[in-house]
């Protein structure tokens, strides 16, 4: 059997997508910034796809700014929100310690730049504390940026409450919602929501296409230079191809959230649940504020990397957490953000759905993740130590 379970990193482009894409590869391939009519066309196209993201979120068509993806959306808001706080003498940040790299490296670059920066804590379920964000907002802050939903643990934030003290505050509120666009409602005008990135790899899109939303009267910077595209915010031809087809991936994502994702859901608890009769496991972040598809644990006494080649023999595609920060030998920042210790925050797994599992696949995933655990744990000194004693065990036999 093989199974993707690795949504979270990216997904596969659905046939809609590619179908929307093709005829902007082919038959309307003119340059949206031309005059004559193919361009012209391409223009049409491009300014109505504007409108149909936007209407997915809740925005204003010229409110929303084609990008690259996640990365670049999340780079310039950040960026834009820190140089108008400049002007009006306010260099102070609030974010949150479990944020996506994008987030997190553009801040430090920022602090580099005379900013403050103040990284808030997560609890051990993995959401941000509402009066956390309200006591650390000061005078000087020009900018909250709390991420919609975490990337690995699945956890989603409190957004509607904290965009509303930000309001009340007078700070510009940015929320990277990578993983949460296409899988849970979002409605930037209800959620009090100033600057949101979107990525559409995530939801059955094309890669290197993304979207920025910009609440109308808030003043975004460029971060490349070079042309008047997107009102002058951001140079370079459109790609217009992926613009489409990312709009169409998130129209049938957004109209099958209610349905599908109920399903979904449904699916991540039992799997939840299988997961927690392995003796020594434990779930990581809130058990239901999570998203339907994602599913993360720890485990005592093994290597998450190990773990991940041995289910990939199996036919099982699976992440310890981001794909952005595979390479690296460190324990994941997000579970070290929520009270996992080295020892443990080493041995996670993340397991993440694009659709709900059969019976047969759900008790599949189930058995090869404990046959793999069971089979690393009989080759770990570190768990022979613990059985014997020498050392003692962080969780209990069986979380509850």
């Amino acid at each position: 059997m093989e199974l993707y379970l690795d949504c979270a990193a990216t997904t596969k482009m659905s046939r809609r997508a590619i179908d929307a894409m093709l005829p902007y590869m082919d038959e309307i391939y003119g340059n949206p910034s031309s005059l004559y009519s193919i361009g012209q066309r391409a223009k049409e196209a491009l300014e109505k796809a504007r409108e149909r993201v936007a209407a997915c979120i809740g925005a204003k068509a010229r409110e929303i700014y084609f990008t690259s993806g996640g990365s670049e959306s999340d780079n310039q808001a950040i960026v834009s929100a820190a140089i108008n706080g400049a002007k009006k003498g306010k260099k102070h940040i609030v974010s949150t310690a479990f944020e996506h790299h994008a987030v997190l490296h553009t801040l430090k670059k920022l602090e580099k730049q005379g900013y403050e920066v103040t990284l808030l804590p997560v609890g051990s379920n993995g959401i941000v504390k509402v009066s956390d964000v309200e006591n650390a907002i000061r005078d000087d802050t020009c900018l909250v940026t709390i991420m919609y939903a975490n990337n690995e643990i699945g956890t989603i934030q409190p957004i509607r409450e904290i965009g509303e003290i930000c309001r009340a505050k007078g700070a510009v509120f940015h929320t990277d919602a990578v993983q949460a666009a296409g899988h849970i409602p979002i409605d930037v005008v209800k959620d009090n929501i100033d600057m949101l990135s979107i990525s559409a790899h995530k939801f059955h899109g094309p890669r290197g296409t993304g979207a920025l939303y910009v609440r109308q009267g808030i003043a975004l910077n460029s971060l490349i230079e070079g042309g008047a595209q997107e009102r002058g915010k951001r140079a370079g031809t459109e790609n217009l191809a992926g613009i489409m087809g990312m709009t169409v991936a998130l129209e049938d994502a957004v109209s099958e959230i209610d349905t599908v994702g109920k399903s979904i859901a449904e699916s991540r608890d039992r799997l939840i649940a299988g997961l927690r009769k392995i003796p020594y496991s434990s779930l990581n972040g809130d058990e239901k504020n999570r998203l339907p598809g994602n599913v993360s644990f720890c485990f005592e006494g093994i290597e998450g990397e190990s773990l991940l080649l041995m289910l990939d023999d199996m036919g099982i595609s699976a992440s310890s957490g981001s794909a952005c920060t595979s390479g690296s030998l460190d324990p994941s920042h997000v579970l070290l953000a929520i009270g996992r210790v080295h020892e443990v925050a080493h041995g996670s797994l993340r397991l993440t759905m694009d659709r709900p599992l059969t019976d047969e696949e759900l008790q599949y995933t189930v058995d090869s993740v404990k046959s793999v655990v069971e089979r690393l744990r009989s080759m770990s000194p570190l768990w022979h130590d613990l059985e014997k004693g020498k050392r003692a065990h962080i969780f209990k036999e069986f979380e509850a």
